[in-house]
């Protein structure tokens, strides 16, 4: 039997951590077998690299060597944790997968989509999410909630979060079987009710 695997993805400040929290907490009081996760990080190796990736310090690190360093923390991820559970039959939130490496060092830093998407067929070993719930909040009111905890990432021009978010949408709209937008209201829970609808239709 195979799992479930579900993703989150949106631009800073969309509450997407807060949400996928909530939803592993609803299923886990189902008594269903959930597993919550978040990228990068999630195991030992890949949480060293989140680290790296993050750290303000680091301004000087490369377009490519930022997409390199998320390929090789989602790597570690999937061969240590996330195959080994979907085997299993387990439910899967993931704060983040491929789409955000697409989405922020794709269309928001010109490296090629193509390229990362090869790079992501091996990085993940095929693994694919059955669900992606975008949470969508206008860009300047996402950042908003962030200025007080800005890490390398957070501190990037409006114009290039304007791009990650165009980004997402793109997406969507070329998959839009699997990534399922769902605007973020002022209310946390009118937001999580409607994430539990989708993932109550099209997952379990």
């Amino acid at each position: 039997m195979r799992g479930k695997f579900i993703t989150f993805e949106g631009s800073e400040g969309c509450g997407k951590s807060t949400q996928s929290r909530l939803l592993y907490e609803y299923l886990k009081k189902k008594g269903l077998p959930v597993v919550f996760l978040r990228e990068p990080g999630g195991v030992k190796i890949s949480e060293k690299i989140r680290e790296i990736l993050l750290d303000t310090k680091n301004e000087r690190m490369s377009a490519v060597c930022e997409t390199l360093l998320y390929m090789a923390a989602r790597a570690q991820i999937v061969e240590e944790l996330i195959k080994p559970a979907l085997l299993k039959g387990k439910i899967i939130i993931c704060d983040r997968f491929l789409d955000s490496t697409i989405v922020y060092q794709g269309y928001g830093l010109g490296i090629d989509i193509k390229a990362i998407k090869y790079m992501g067929n091996i990085a993940t070993l095929g693994v694919k999410p059955d669900l992606t719930i975008l949470l969508d909040l206008p860009v300047k009111k996402g950042l908003i909630h962030r200025k007080n905890s800005e890490d390398r990432i957070e501190k990037r021009p409006l114009k290039y979060h304007q791009r990650v978010r165009s980004g997402y949408l793109k997406l969507a709209a070329q998959e839009p079987r699997r990534i399922k937008i769902v605007k973020v209201r002022e209310d946390k829970a009118e937001t999580q009710a409607a994430i539990r609808k989708l993932v109550e239709r099209y997952v379990i």
